[in-house]
């Protein structure tokens, strides 16, 4: 066991670290959040780049400075749309520019497990595999929705941020599948997925000790069974091409996104 969760976190690692060599120029630098970073600069199947400095994730950024509103207005990111629960956005409000346009878009996101539920399912196992399978599936329409309006209408000129508590898992997936319509390779996308793991490391290494605790395992066990892994998001999108047939069939159906707005979206995005 110990010898499988040692070799499964040094593949997540590599992906990870693929990722994270333009890291600089990617993680945008605020003092109040985590996670935080650009989208843009990935190469394309079709000899492209995603463009910089126009689509941003993010983990929660109730905790800004001034500062951080400051480089969030430089940088024109005055649309944000929030995929937390209503109970989660109330408890820690957003920090935001003046005149930003805020969505909250908590589809799925109010039934999340509290933390006697997680202790629950880490013991069972497969927690996050289920959240990325059958529990996507339910949600993922609705709370996506408004991130690719969002990303259709947004003036040229201007940024969209997405975020969620931890930025990894629901912007994760809206991440992927927005790098997915642009034409990204899929390994890329899950290198950007993966790549969490190393920019939550601070917020992870405080989780992981209580959640041990609670649930009897140690902290190996609990960082084994949160880590993000590409496995997740190929579950996610195995899940969307069952369920639908294809994700362009899943974009179509559930989120309005057909093949014009596609072509819109990769005019818009890549170049």
């Amino acid at each position: 066991m110990k010898k499988t969760i040692i070799i499964a976190a040094i593949l997540v690692q590599t992906l990870a670290n693929a990722q994270l060599t333009d890291s600089i120029k990617r993680l945008v630098p605020v003092k109040g959040a985590l996670n935080f970073r650009d989208v843009g600069g990935y190469k394309t199947t079709d000899g492209k780049e995603v463009v910089w400095g126009k689509v941003f994730r993010s983990a929660g950024i109730d905790k800004l400075t001034n500062e951080d509103l400051a480089l969030l207005d430089k940088k024109k990111i005055h649309t944000v749309v929030d995929f937390r629960g209503v109970a989660e956005s109330k408890a820690a409000p957003d920090r935001l520019p003046q005149n930003t346009d805020y969505t909250l878009s908590p589809a799925g996101s109010d039934s999340i497990p509290n933390p006697a539920q997680m202790v629950k399912l880490l013991k069972e196992g497969g927690f996050l595999e289920k959240f990325y399978g059958i529990d996507a599936m339910k949600y993922s329409g609705d709370r996506f929705r408004p991130l690719f309006v969002k990303l259709l209408t947004a003036d040229k000129k201007e940024a969209v941020m997405y975020h969620c508590t931890g930025g990894r898992d629901r912007t994760g997936m809206a991440t992927a599948l927005f790098l997915y319509v642009l034409n990204v390779p899929e390994k890329t996308i899950e290198e950007d997925y993966v790549a969490s793991n190393v920019y939550l490391k601070k917020m992870n290494n405080g989780m992981m000790a209580p959640l041990a605790k609670m649930s009897g395992l140690t902290e190996a066990q609990v960082e084994n069974e949160m880590a993000l892994k590409p496995e997740l998001i190929r579950s996610f999108f195995g899940g969307i091409k069952t369920q639908y047939g294809s994700i362009e069939n899943f974009l179509q159906q559930e989120m309005g996104i057909g093949p014009k707005e596609i072509n819109i979206l990769r005019k818009k995005y890549t170049k």
